[in-house]
């Protein structure tokens, strides 16, 4: 069963939204506290986050951004503002989708499930003795769990799915910028090595290929 987190400090919206998503096959976490929500939101293993902007002591854009830079899960925006500003900013810091209250809640519905089957299909891939999960961001071998930052991830994701194919800096550039992934050349370089590193770190040594000159393979 689905885990979805709900971050919502309407008590009674957020009692009244996880009886909806349970009645439709959801299991439902909720967080209550926003003393410390970013370092509480990283703790819960959860499918999908639905993210409220106006929050107890902090931004819920400020969250976003911070949980991207270190997990690609699946963040839905809700928000009471109905500001072309708030999407721009939801969608540029990685939200996945942007509703606004008061909403339909069938029409959230469908938008959980469009993301969670979006993403089901290729959440795991199998590689050698590892797995990367792509919906938390994280590789994982044995009982070790090593976590990607976005470009990471994605730089990763697109060699596998490209196993056995050399894959230039430019088609990999080019994929990050589809993806709304502003990179240039350092930068793309400074993911491949770090990505590398981690890899390195749970004994996997040479996996990501350079063929000089013409890109990066992965065998």
């Amino acid at each position: 069963m689905k885990k979805i987190l709900i971050v919502e400090d309407e008590e009674k919206l957020r009692i009244e939204l996880k009886k909806f998503l349970n009645n439709n096959g959801y299991e439902v976490l909720i967080l209550e506290n926003f003393e410390d929500t970013i370092n509480d939101i990283k703790k819960i293993d959860c499918d999908l986050i639905l993210l409220d902007i106006n929050l107890p002591n902090i931004n819920g854009e400020y969250i976003l951004k911070e949980i991207r830079k270190e997990n690609n899960i699946p963040i839905i925006m809700v928000t009471s503002k109905n500001t072309e500003i708030d999407e721009l900013l939801s969608i540029n810091y990685g939200a996945d989708d942007f509703i606004t209250k008061p909403y339909n809640k069938e029409i959230l519905l469908a938008r959980i499930n469009r993301i969670l089957n979006r993403n089901s299909s290729s959440s795991k891939i199998k590689y050698k003795d590892i797995v990367l999960d792509v919906s938390k961001s994280i590789i994982i071998k044995d009982d070790i769990s090593i976590d990607l930052t976005k470009n990471e991830l994605k730089i990763f994701y697109y060699l596998l799915k490209n196993i056995g194919k050399i894959i230039s800096r430019d088609e990999l550039m080019d994929y990050l910028w589809d993806n709304n992934e502003f990179v240039d050349d350092n930068t793309l370089t400074v993911n491949i090595n770090r990505l590398r590193t981690k890899l390195e770190g749970i004994g996997l040594y040479n996996t990501i290929i350079t063929k000089r000159g013409q890109g990066y393979i992965i065998l």
